[in-house]
């Protein structure tokens, strides 16, 4: 995990420093688990190799200076350390803006500019968290510039404040939790409710995890992700009533079934549903995982996607077509949407050598039925946000 010459290059040309700081962060698949992370469930994500790599060096005045590669026509944007309100304009700048101001509300001080390239192989709205990554990366650009010390939990859930907070999307904190605690070849299980959690050993023998990108662009806080969620806490609320339950995680697909009449509302029931039993999935997922029972794994990766078609209706004609075609092809033990949905991606459990007949079959037949080509990428689970030596 190195820099790119070209970029030390790029940021002698643009800020004519020399010497600069080093820094990587990475995407997340969530193998399973999915929106039961704001639902008091538990999620079972993994950092990725793909990721976000940043250069960074100490200004000597007040001035933040940013540019990204991936949005070259944006040019450098600046910003001062004490103006650091929201502005559409500055486009992804935002995020930088709202880690150092939560960062600074946390009570550590931010008090120099810096200078900061990034370039991301994450692809840009394909549900792979390119937001989380930019996050805590800039977070540990301020945990060095600053010599702060700020334990990851906190820099976590800093970055999930500056996501529901400054940016206006209602998310859980699994995304920033996988890209800042991640490690190689290893998931987390981890409880949304108490964030205690468990690195489990990925082994997958013969088997790996192909991402396939749907490349229908989903812009989170535009999606109906936070109806989604407002619609769960209702029925959460209509639960309440009857049942002494924290979340819709706290119940059992038994108990669930016998008490949903409580909620009242067709389609309340169907979102509840979801989050209840795509939580039972995940814990059962994890042990199928750990006693090497891929097969029950792949058919519980099925059951997820499923579930989030027909009850949580975040899928759509791109992730579906593409599902439903990869868990035909032979070879392949199960499929899912993976990520917030309306979009973006989907992971496939792909036998090693099918992999590329796998690629061949799912592109010719989704690009007839689309009309554009989807994008693959093997996954390969490394590190989490980390400053490269």
């Amino acid at each position: 995990m190195d820099i790119a010459p070209t970029l030390k290059e790029k940021f002698l040309d643009l800020y004519a420093v020399n010497e600069s700081n080093h820094y990587f962060s990475p995407g997340r698949i969530n193998l399973i688990g999915e929106h039961t992370d704001y639902n008091g469930g538990h999620v079972f994500p993994a950092s990725i190799t793909y990721g976000t790599y940043g250069l960074a060096a100490p200004r000597k005045d007040k001035t933040v200076s940013v540019y990204s590669n991936n949005f070259e026509e944006l040019g450098v944007i600046r910003f001062e350390i004490d103006q650091l309100t929201y502005d559409k304009k500055d486009n992804w700048a935002n995020y930088v803006k709202g880690m150092i101001l939560k960062v600074q509300q946390a009570g550590y001080s931010i008090d120099h500019g810096f200078d900061l390239l990034i370039e991301g192989n994450i692809p840009n709205g394909a549900g792979l968290s390119s937001s989380a990554s930019l996050e805590l990366l800039v977070g540990v650009v301020l945990e060095d510039l600053f010599d702060l010390t700020i334990d990851r939990l906190t820099l976590v859930q800093l970055g999930q404040k500056v996501e529901n907070e400054f940016i206006g999307v209602n998310s859980g904190i699994m995304d920033q939790f996988a890209v800042g605690f991640g490690e190689q070849d290893h998931a987390i299980l981890l409880d949304t409710n108490t964030l205690d959690y468990e690195m489990v050993p990925v082994e997958l023998n013969d088997y790996a995890i192909v991402i396939m990108n749907t490349n229908k662009r989903r812009e989170l806080s535009d999606s109906k992700y936070n109806e989604r969620r407002s619609q769960c806490e209702e029925a959460l609320e209509r639960l309440q009533q009857t049942l002494a339950i924290p979340s819709l995680g706290a119940l059992d697909t038994e108990t669930f079934e016998k008490n949903c009449y409580l909620i009242g509302d067709e389609t309340l029931i169907r979102r509840a549903r979801h989050a209840v039993t795509e939580n039972q999935r995940t814990l059962l997922a994890k042990t199928e995982l750990v006693q090497g029972n891929l097969s029950t794994f792949g058919k519980l990766l099925n059951a997820s996607h499923h579930s989030l078609r027909f009850d949580y209706e975040v899928t759509g004609i791109e992730l579906d077509t593409l599902v439903e075609t990869a868990q035909k092809q032979p070879n392949v033990l199960g499929a899912r949407m993976t990520g917030a949905g309306f979009g973006g991606c989907a992971i496939a459990l792909v036998n090693e050598e099918a992999i590329p007949a796998f690629k061949k079959n799912v592109h010719d037949i989704y690009t007839q039925a689309i009309g554009y080509a989807p994008a693959f990428y093997v996954a390969h689970i490394g590190p989490g946000t980390t400053k490269i030596n």
